[in-house]
């Protein structure tokens, strides 16, 4: 096979995307590997992609963070190549595709609809969803998110047709009241039999205050828990090497002796 001629480096967008799309028919056509892809093989992969690019933007990477949008992109790209196979879109299509929604979601942009604030945006928006068939303003979450993402998509669309609290205060209230139902069924100091199915329901309607109340205070709880997950990762690597340097396994230490490293991690 004679060997390819390598695509120039674009100097626009316009010139650089085309050389992605190059690069990608050339390799679909001539590699073993990008010729067998097919859509369900790539979704996988593209969702892996996805969470590392995620994990580049929590660590505040540019670096990384260029060369995961590179491969979401690539991804992309390959997904409308396959479709034009088959004749069912190609990437024009995407694009136009893209372009004429947002055009269309944007009437105060593209139109003489009047805004005042980033709430009159959501809530046009989900307006002109359910004008294009949507039947229900939380249709577009999609059901396999994540629990925790999904309880904040659920709660910013409903706030979006003005179901929602007035008060932040309020939402403090309920974070209380759900709270207090919770000990209630999860009272292991009273030794009584707990029913987990109640304890569950408890719990999750805690947690779905919680994400409420932190929308309010613009937390992200997403970010904030996987922020909180690495910081534990850190600190317990470190109790891991601590406790090597002196020639122990964890299982064999006390709390007390594992203590003193982990107090230590928090200062680093």
């Amino acid at each position: 096979m004679p060997q390819n001629i390598i695509p120039s480096t674009g100097n626009t967008p316009a010139s650089a995307f085309e050389r992605l799309l190059t690069v990608m028919n050339t390799l679909r056509e001539q590699c073993p590997w990008d010729k067998k892809q097919t859509m369900e093989s790539l979704r996988h992969l593209t969702i892996e992609e996805t969470y590392e690019l995620s994990d580049a933007i929590l660590e505040a990477d540019p670096d990384e963070i260029k060369k995961e949008i590179g491969d979401i992109m690539l991804h992309l790209v390959f997904y409308a190549r396959i479709a034009s196979e088959t004749g069912q879109f190609d990437i024009v299509d995407v694009l136009n595709g893209i372009c004429e929604k947002l055009i269309i979601r944007h009437p105060h942009i593209y139109g003489d609809t009047v805004v005042q604030s980033e709430d009159d945006v959501k809530r046009n928006w989900e307006k002109l969803k359910l004008k294009e068939g949507n039947k229900s303003v939380l249709g577009g979450v999609p059901p396999s998110l994540p629990a925790l993402v999904k309880a904040s998509r659920i709660q910013e669309k409903a706030r979006g047709v003005g179901f929602d609290w007035e008060d932040k205060s309020q939402v403090w209230e309920k974070v209380e009241e759900e709270m207090q139902e919770f000990k209630e069924e999860f009272n292991t100091v009273s030794g009584v039999p707990v029913d987990i199915e109640k304890a569950e329901a408890e719990f999750g309607d805690l947690l779905f205050s919680l994400i409420n109340y932190a929308r309010f205070i613009k937390i992200n709880p997403e970010n904030a828990l996987e922020k909180t997950n690495k910081k534990f990762i850190k600190r317990f690597q470190y109790l891991e090497s601590k406790a090597a340097e002196n020639g122990k396994a964890l299982q064999d230490m006390t709390l007390a002796e594992m203590d003193i490293f982990w107090n230590e991690a928090k200062t680093i």
